[in-house]
């Protein structure tokens, strides 16, 4: 019982861990946080190691590398290959639909297909040749987006919503983030590719989630566990109840255990980013902009409100033309702005 504590409460704390994570990155508190943490680390640990952990931290988070992409897929085969091996066959014994048995390889070739697209893809990349298109497909609203503004990397003028790529070094219209998993910026062109990749994704997840507790409380039900009995420390004859029915099958099974909890865990966080990814498509926002745009500064600018104690101002979204136009925009090639006005 022991260690099936610490298992749960290991699963806990990492959704506690990543739901605080998510709650503080938009606050300074948390940079300085990791500031002091750093400067705690220098005073304890050689500097030559700190050194090889900034290249290596550097080579991993800020070059083009295929580190995570070999990750991605190595869990991913690892996961597949434990769900194939023990639970596939318990399912065919218990006689589970063959369709509910195959439905996670499918999700996973239509997931593989477009992670290799979103990998693949150009995100839409700035360069001398299309600067006038791109120039001529978002307004800028003069505040996050200014006018006649360069990137002083590329040389290029910058147009609305794009931004220049640290870890790939160019300029990426409607600039979302840059995503290590694929090892490609996420941008106008390859955003659909993303969306169903993370969508296929977090359905394989859930999927196997689901099929995996569907065969534990098969298998507790076929075999009537749940109307055994024991002989407790003192003697007395008593029921079994949930906590050791989960600790039979947790010592049973504890490779299906494990599974079950990662897949748990991973349904829960990329589905927490789905929704996240989805309200972002459908106000026709992106990370960059969502990260950047609670508060701005400007003294003349009409499209941004005045705040009453202050001058500081409220950025407003744009680019926003109700829910079908934002979703349309990401799934099919954008337009120069005067010419969606003429439509």
């Amino acid at each position: 019982m022991d260690f099936l504590f610490l298992f749960l409460w290991y699963l806990a704390s990492i959704l506690i861990t990543v739901i605080m994570i998510c709650i503080c990155s938009k606050t300074p508190r948390l940079k300085g946080l990791a500031q002091e943490g750093a400067q705690l680390c220098s005073c304890v640990f050689p500097k030559c190691l700190q050194r090889a952990t900034q290249r290596f931290l550097h080579y991993l988070f800020h070059t083009r590398n295929h580190v995570f992409i070999m990750l991605h897929l190595v869990l991913q085969g690892m996961v597949y290959a434990e769900y194939t091996w023990e639970i596939f066959g318990y399912c065919q014994d218990l006689e589970f639909s063959w369709s509910y048995l195959l439905l996670p390889y499918v999700l996973l070739i239509v997931n593989l297909v477009f992670f290799t697209l979103t990998c693949i893809t150009n995100p839409g990349t700035i360069t001398k040749a299309d600067e006038l298109f791109f120039l001529q497909v978002y307004e800028f609203d003069s505040v996050m987006f200014p006018r006649n503004a360069r990137c002083s990397t590329c040389n290029l003028r910058k147009p609305a919503r794009s931004k220049h790529c640290g870890v790939c070094d160019r300029c990426v219209h409607r600039f979302d983030h840059h995503c290590v998993w694929v090892n490609n910026c996420i941008g106008a062109w390859n955003t659909r590719y993303f969306l169903t990749y993370l969508s296929t994704l977090t359905a394989s997840a859930a999927t196997l989630a689901a099929v995996s507790t569907a065969f534990l409380v098969r298998l507790v039900v076929v075999s009537d566990l749940y109307q055994e009995t024991y002989l407790d420390d003192l003697g007395r004859l008593q029921e079994m109840d949930i906590v050791l029915i989960i600790q039979y099958l947790f010592l049973s099974f504890p490779r299906i255990i494990f599974l079950l909890g990662f897949v748990l865990v991973l349904s829960f966080l990329l589905g927490g980013y789905l929704c996240f990814v989805m309200y972002l498509a459908a106000t026709n926002e992106t990370t960059n902009e969502w990260c950047r745009g609670d508060w701005t500064w400007c003294e003349h600018c009409p499209l941004v409100a005045r705040s009453q104690s202050t001058d500081r101002k409220v950025y407003k979204n744009i680019h926003s033309r109700g829910l079908w136009s934002n979703l349309g925009e990401i799934f099919l090639p954008a337009l120069p702005y005067y010419q969606k006005k003429k439509k």
